[in-house]
């Protein structure tokens, strides 16, 4: 047994090249720029909770996300270790008008544009999961107190 942090994130995309990301406005654990996502409820179902999540964090209703990857660490919160894992979802299928919310900024931007933003930290490495088929996982650990990322497929 051990105790396990559930969130998710989704990569809502459209058919002209462009990405919804959120400017996040928690500078204290996960500053920058990223999509949408949070944390899963209890008993919630991890579809329902990635819906539910970008709805409340964006305005637009996203329809049938595809689990396209998983990412997890070890991390410490408030002196008990815990498995933090995200599950990565990705859609095209999508309604309503972006709305900000108390989370941080809503907006779409061009994928191609993505990496010259302000990112939160390690996004870049999860960008490779949301695009890349043959890829299902990033593991990140610590070696020597350096965080080390291992990409499994």
């Amino acid at each position: 047994m051990e105790n396990v942090i559930l969130t998710n994130m989704c990569m809502v995309y459209d058919n002209n090249g462009n990405v919804l990301v959120q400017k996040r406005k928690d500078t204290d654990r996960w500053p920058g720029i990223a999509f949408p996502g949070g944390h899963i409820e209890d008993s919630e179902p991890f579809t329902n909770a990635v819906i539910r999540e970008v709805f409340e964090e964006t305005g637009i209703k996203i329809k049938h996300p595809k689990l396209c990857g998983t990412k997890q660490w070890q991390t410490e919160r408030q002196g008990v270790m815990a498995r933090y894992i995200v599950f990565l979802y990705k859609t095209n299928e999508f309604e309503g008008e972006v709305q900000s919310s108390s989370e941080g900024e809503a907006f779409w931007v061009k994928r191609s544009e993505l990496e010259n933003m302000p990112l939160a930290n390690t996004f870049e490495h999860m960008l490779k999961i949301f695009e890349d088929d043959s890829l299902e996982e990033l593991f990140s650990y610590k070696e020597n107190g350096n965080w080390k990322f291992e990409f499994l497929g």
